[in-house]
């Protein structure tokens, strides 16, 4: 038999999808599986999006612009000056998702065997576009203890090396929902500029921030107009996971014209999806103020029940719609599958997301799950009651 490729024999499966064939076990057993797993929002995608792809008449659906159409990414620019972000129109590339826009971005400013320093616990997908880029994640530990906050900048000091290309973030955080402060992202501008390297920045949960934060991007830091690079994506903020829309966005000249290159390659992005997107960007702010305050909700509520459970830590998120919580047991991926195969209550369970694949350092998030708070609040008590009887339960064996 052929052989498969060392890239693909190490690419890690995903932490939030890789117990999926279990769940639908359980579900064609009759269990009622609550996903508490993966960030797909509940919230309504804006009417304005779905109508513009109703309403739209096209007698060929040609290729698009491979950066994105003109008009669209001109709105995107005004989208960002509204919040005193000032861009121009070729500084954007549209993307197939966020995620495409993160794999440009490694492939654009890194070799093989390239560096990239990433605060863990951090979107698990990561490691893939890494692993896929051969990059070699070089991991910075934040603690539950300080709701996982920067850790210390002469900890990233620490690990730049002649082999270090950028430093990468998520801001607001998945999955611990963390908030980085002006101050932090002040911090870690001054080093990237000191040891002339990149700072990326996934800001696609940008709009959900709490108890008066406000987001503060790393497009807003001056005299970094070479050093920065931002990923963002519609799949959150309006509710259109399945649009697949994202973008990459950079003043750096060189860093977009060669990641058109990247972009060329794939042709271009999909034209319904950007024509749903370009409409989305009409949403009101009221639509937004509502999701707030319905996720603000769900988080106490959330908050309030995990607290309830003995032997369970939680960090208290500030922003996106996760929180990381510590159990006391000591493997979640192993809790995670017993969940699915061997307990129920009144024919329902729960899906979590195991910590450890968030994590690059062996051995770290072990006891941990993510939570993603995108379920109505009736569901979320219940599926909190469900966990705090299996941690019973699972502790007796």
């Amino acid at each position: 038999m052929p052989s498969i490729s060392k890239k693909g024999t190490l690419m890690p499966a995903s932490p939030i999808r890789k117990l999926v064939p279990y769940a639908e076990a359980a579900k064609k057993r009759g269990t009622h599986v609550i996903h508490l797993n993966i960030g797909q929002p509940d919230i309504k995608t804006p009417k304005v999006a779905l109508d513009a792809v109703r309403n739209h008449n096209i007698d060929v659906l040609e290729y698009s612009m491979t950066q994105g159409s003109e008009e669209y990414r001109q709105k995107i620019a005004a989208y960002y000056a509204k919040r005193d972000i000032f861009v121009d129109a070729e500084d954007i590339i549209v993307t197939t998702g966020g995620s495409e826009a993160l794999a440009f971005a490694m492939g654009t400013i890194m070799d093989n065997d390239d560096e990239i320093i990433i605060p863990e616990p951090f979107y698990a997908n990561y490691n893939g576009f890494a692993t896929a880029a051969g990059v070699k994640v070089k991991p910075i530990a934040s603690s539950i203890e300080n709701n996982f906050a920067l850790p210390p900048i002469s900890k990233f000091e620490k690990l730049i090396t002649s082999k270090t290309k950028a430093i990468l973030i998520c801001n607001p955080g998945n999955p611990t929902g963390y908030l980085y402060s002006k101050e932090e992202i002040t911090q870690l501008a001054a080093l990237v500029k000191k040891h002339n390297l990149f700072l990326v920045a996934d800001e696609v949960y940008r709009e959900f921030t709490y108890d008066g934060r406000e987001h503060y991007s790393i497009l807003q830091e001056e005299g970094l107009e070479e050093n920065v690079i931002v990923v963002d994506s519609v799949s959150k903020r309006y509710s259109m996971c399945g649009a697949r829309i994202g973008c990459l966005i950079s003043r750096n000249k060189e860093v977009i014209a060669t990641a058109m290159k990247f972009a060329q390659a794939r042709l271009s992005p999909p034209t319904f999806a950007q024509i749903a997107s370009e409409a989305a960007l009409e949403t009101p702010q009221e639509y937004f103020d509502d999701v707030i305050e319905e996720y603000v909700s769900r988080r106490n509520l959330l908050l309030t029940e995990l607290n309830k459970l003995e032997g369970v830590k939680v960090a208290t998120p500030q922003g996106a719609f996760y929180c990381v919580a510590e159990l006391p047991i000591a493997d979640a991926d192993h809790f995670a599958q017993w969940l699915l195969e061997s307990f129920e209550v009144d024919g329902k369970t729960v899906m979590v997301a195991p910590a450890a694949g968030f994590y690059a350092t062996p051995g770290l998030g072990k006891n941990q799950i993510r939570i993603a708070y995108v379920l109505e609040k009736e569901q979320l008590v219940k599926a909190v009651q469900i966990l705090g009887k299996a941690l019973i339960e699972y502790n007796k064996k």
